[in-house]
């Protein structure tokens, strides 16, 4: 992000609480700062849902961070636990419900469920996973899954702590780790790993530059 987005982003969420995710919290936000509204549009062209996208965005970058610091030790599933459970601590339930509201528009749903599988690229991706082909896919559609349920189940969680949602979290945890192992394991099976890379060996994960190894298309901004 540029130094004008992020300081017009951290204006407007203040108004967010008030006017909701929309073109009213960023036109305050510019205004707050003396920034001229065309500015702003640029910056943010679709409004609300571009402003909820870049508070997104911004969470998932902190927590790329938070787990590049952070010495890899202990369980896989406990490490991906982790960072589902710390990616929710750094976001603010108000944002996220009200960014929430945007992205179930029809007009955004599309854009709202990349989000999520961003989520879980950036988690799988800085804890290290180094698959490809149809494991690097199946992976995170699992973990978009669970990340969106997750996120769904901590917005109405009010126990101590939010530890039912902590609870929630390493049930869904287990049942994608119980997946991956039967995946693994059925693929060691006399000729099932031979038919399925037959059957979708053209798929690739995205390369360095974005754009797929094989039929697809670039990623979206």
């Amino acid at each position: 992000m540029t130094d004008s987005l992020h300081r017009l982003l951290d204006a407007a969420l203040i108004h967010v609480p008030f006017d909701g995710m929309n073109d009213r919290a960023l036109a305050a936000g510019a205004r707050d700062i003396g920034m001229a509204h065309e500015l702003a549009r640029t910056l943010f062209p679709q409004g609300g849902a571009s402003l909820a996208a870049a508070y997104h965005r911004r969470g998932d970058a902190e927590l790329r961070r938070w787990i590049a610091a952070r010495p890899a030790q202990g369980r896989f599933r406990d490490r991906v636990a982790e960072a589902i459970w710390h990616r929710l601590e750094i976001a603010d339930p108000e944002l996220v419900r009200a960014g929430a509201s945007v992205m179930a528009l029809p007009q955004n749903a599309a854009r709202g469920a990349r989000l999520m599988w961003d989520t879980a690229d950036t988690i799988w991706d800085a804890l290290g996973d180094s698959s490809a082909d149809v494991s690097w896919w199946t992976k995170r559609a699992s973990l978009s899954s669970v990340w969106g349920a997750a996120v769904l189940y901590w917005l109405g969680d009010y126990s101590e702590g939010r530890g039912d949602t902590r609870a929630f979290i390493d049930r869904r945890i287990d049942d994608v780790m119980r997946f991956e192992k039967l995946k693994g394991a059925a693929r060691k099976l006399p000729g099932v790993g031979l038919a399925a890379d037959l059957a979708t060996g053209w798929i690739r994960k995205p390369a360095a530059d974005g754009r797929f190894a094989a039929p697809g298309r670039a990623k979206e901004d």
